[in-house]
């Protein structure tokens, strides 16, 4: 997570991510990809998870409710202190327009719904993309004094690149790592192996347990107003989907990463795919044909 050295902003209970994304619209000056992230961690301490809330979550998000949760939850719990530095005016770029592209989470070790938790979240890593600027939000959970849950979101600001930065050559836009007709060679069948069917209010429905409210989630209209033909669902909810579908096979402590690679448009029928690689297991979600992938994870 980083230095224990570095400031922390400590709340006293985590805040409503829809009211940091009304802050975060109100007009600032901002640095833009030049400036520097805010260098503190942002922290709430002894935290009841509320299991009303985590069965309604496991609901929308197809687990089986039992007592240990999935490392997609853990997200959940984090991403309103990610949201609250993303509006902070000390952030460079404005939250309206980021997009996230990756995620990676480790599940140390399993995590009860009664368990108190400390968690923490910060920026770190301005680099420059092919399409703009990136940057990674990390987040951690504790129990005590043990560190039971990382995490790792990396969002992209299109447009201007940091002065004098130089992009990777292993750095490709999102959506278009699969190449132009959008397939990637992979060892995992063509056909998907399941279809899922999804409503027009799933945006909605995972709004209602996650807290991520961002418009273009929840209504034609508002996705409209930021360039999508209707409704897209959550990232976050096609990858704890994904995860679901692969509870079975999962072990009590493991590593999962995603690249969230084309839009899910709502409502819409996908197919969902999965191997065993060596000791991993990849999986996709893919359109309902097969041809063109959402979202690419592995678990390790």
């Amino acid at each position: 997570m980083g230095s224990d050295d570095v400031d922390v902003e400590l709340l006293g209970s985590l805040p409503g991510v829809g009211g940091e994304i009304a802050r975060a619209l109100v007009p600032t000056r901002r640095s833009g990809p030049d400036g520097t992230l805010p260098q503190r961690r942002v922290m709430v301490t002894d935290l009841e998870q509320d299991a009303e809330r985590f069965a309604a979550y496991s609901r929308v998000c197809g687990f089986t409710l039992r007592d240990e949760v999935p490392p997609t939850w853990l997200h959940v719990l984090t991403f309103p202190l990610q949201v609250h530095l993303m509006a902070s005016p000390d952030f460079p770029l404005g939250l309206a327009g980021l997009v996230h592209v990756s995620n990676e989470m480790r599940l140390r070790r399993p995590v009860a719904i009664g368990e108190r938790l400390t968690l923490s979240s910060s920026a770190a890593d301005l680099r420059a993309h092919r399409s703009g600027t990136q940057l990674d939000l990390l987040g951690e959970a504790r129990v005590g004094d043990e560190i039971v849950w990382t995490g790792r979101s990396a969002y992209l600001a299109r447009g201007r690149k940091p002065t004098g930065a130089e992009v990777p050559d292993d750095v490709q836009n999102p959506y278009e790592k699969a190449g132009e007709s959008g397939k990637t060679p992979t060892k995992i069948g063509e056909v998907p192996s399941a279809l899922w069917r999804l409503s027009g209010g799933l945006g909605r429905e995972y709004a209602g347990v996650s807290g991520d409210v961002n418009p273009i989630h929840l209504s034609p209209l508002t996705a409209k107003a930021f360039g999508f033909p209707r409704t897209i669902a959550h990232g976050m909810w096609v990858h704890a989907r994904a995860l679901a579908a692969l509870e079975g096979r999962l072990p009590s402590a493991y590593e999962v990463s995603v690249e969230f690679r084309k839009p899910v448009l709502l409502p819409s029928t996908v197919g969902f795919s999965s191997v065993r690689d060596g000791d991993d297991l990849a999986f996709r979600v893919t359109t309902k044909d097969g041809g063109k992938v959402h979202l690419a994870g592995t678990v390790a």
